[in-house]
């Protein structure tokens, strides 16, 4: 039975309208970017779409997620407000984290989402903290770790996953491979031809999905999903595809082939390829996949335009929410 069957037509609409959602995100933030409308530093997520939405397809709100400085997508699967996350990106008091948090730091605790991380693989020992929690209080949550190909180069990553088989903690590392770390490829990078098979080293099975296909990845992610909360301890999700924009807002990308962005975004973009299966067993009709193009745009053009009227932080509250103070300490 194939993945497209498994899942129902609410949740293939479901599914089409997340991915959707983050590419008309990262697309409108892209441009707010470069006419100065929002400042900072930001990495965006377009063409890894699927990733986020297979992967969170499988979690509810009390499973929990970390992210990555690539995190806005992550957040929009697991359920973050479109139009808080847009107010937080302008700086605005009114966005999810008050405006302080910014693109590599937005975080929804009530949602789950421990929020995303300017540190390389600075999410995976997190997570596993999460896990543990989890098994403490024997509740079938699962914590799932959002990283690059370049978080599997770094200590912290490999000690995470170590530490989560030693405790048999429900934490599901995913790793999505964009075939750079910042500026350099992966054939450079990193001293193995096999990924899959370094981590699986750990003493965790690994599952491995083509990140421009939701059906590819919603299955490795369900495998593993099923695994960790079953109580067999740690699973990784391993998915490849490509990023549309450079690593940063800016990035002028002279480490790219020529050609190569075009041929990305003409064969491995998730929402064509989800288009083309939705075409070929008619589950879904194009009108209804339009339909929600229509209204995808609405809503970002509405989280802009709240984005812009909103509230700014006041000299006054720059020391708020800075520290936790407990009782009368």
């Amino acid at each position: 039975m194939s993945q497209s069957e498994v899942l129902g037509r609410e949740q293939l609409l479901a599914a089409y309208r997340g991915m959707k959602t983050i590419r008309e995100f990262e697309e409108r933030v892209h441009a707010e970017i470069m006419n100065g409308q929002i400042a900072g530093f930001t990495h965006l997520y377009t063409g890894q779409e699927a990733n986020a939405i297979g992967v969170c397809a499988h979690l509810d709100h009390e499973d929990t997620i970390i992210s990555t400085h690539r995190g806005h997508g992550h957040c929009i699967a697991k359920g973050a407000d479109v139009v808080g996350m847009m107010k937080e990106l302008f700086g605005s008091s009114e966005g999810l984290c008050k405006g302080k948090g910014g693109s590599m730091h937005v975080a929804d605790v009530d949602k789950g989402i421990l929020g995303a991380n300017g540190i390389v693989a600075g999410g995976p020992p997190i997570s596993v903290g999460s896990a543990l929690a989890a098994k403490i209080r024997d509740n079938g949550r699962v914590a799932v770790s959002f990283s690059g190909d370049g978080s599997v180069n770094q200590g912290t990553c490999f000690e995470a996953m170590n530490l989560a088989v030693v405790l048999n903690v429900p934490a599901i590392f995913v790793i999505e491979n964009n075939y750079y770390s910042e500026h350099t490829n992966i054939s450079y990078a990193v001293g193995c031809d096999d990924l899959k098979a370094r981590t699986e080293a750990f003493g965790f099975p690994v599952f491995v999905a083509d990140g421009a296909d939701f059906f590819s990845v919603h299955e490795a992610a369900g495998k593993a999903v099923e695994h960790a909360r079953s109580g067999n301890g740690p699973a990784g999700v391993f998915a490849e595809t490509g990023r549309f924009h450079g690593h940063f807002v800016g990035d002028p990308q002279y480490y790219r082939a020529e050609g190569e962005l075009e041929d990305l975004r003409e064969n491995s973009c998730c929402l064509k390829n989800f288009r083309a299966r939705m075409a070929e067993t008619g589950e879904l009709g194009s009108d209804e996949l339009d339909a929600i193009d229509t209204e995808v745009l609405a809503l970002i053009e509405q989280a802009v335009t709240e984005s812009k009227a909103a509230a700014r932080p006041t000299a006054e509250q720059v020391t708020e929410d800075v520290y936790i103070h407990y009782g009368n300490a």
